[in-house]
């Protein structure tokens, strides 16, 4: 699992990376991360302040916590289903 940096790290590296005065390749050399990794920094920043389209961080956060609310409503929902359909059939076999 790759490392997690702190966000003024990432802050610090993509305004670097920004202002194009050096390659990606030696930015990331300088600070000891991967080039690939400060590519896909810039690319997130660049969502994040609009600059490029795609769906940004807080909205992918969003989305992840109300896939994660619709999974367990579902569940919940499949749980109550199966009580019902369980009670009903006694109710159906009690003698009157």
């Amino acid at each position: 699992m790759p490392r997690a940096f702190p966000k003024e790290f990432r802050d610090d590296v993509v305004a670097i990376a920004r202002r194009r005065e050096a390659s990606f390749a030696q930015i990331a050399k300088d600070f000891g991360i991967s080039e690939s990794c400060v590519q896909r920094w810039v690319k997130i920043a660049e969502v994040d302040d609009g600059i490029k389209p795609g769906v940004s961080s807080t909205e992918h956060a969003e989305l992840r916590e109300a896939k994660k609310r619709i999974r367990l409503l579902e569940q919940e929902n499949e749980v109550l289903r199966r009580a019902a359909a369980y009670l009903s059939q006694g109710v159906l076999r009690s003698p009157k």
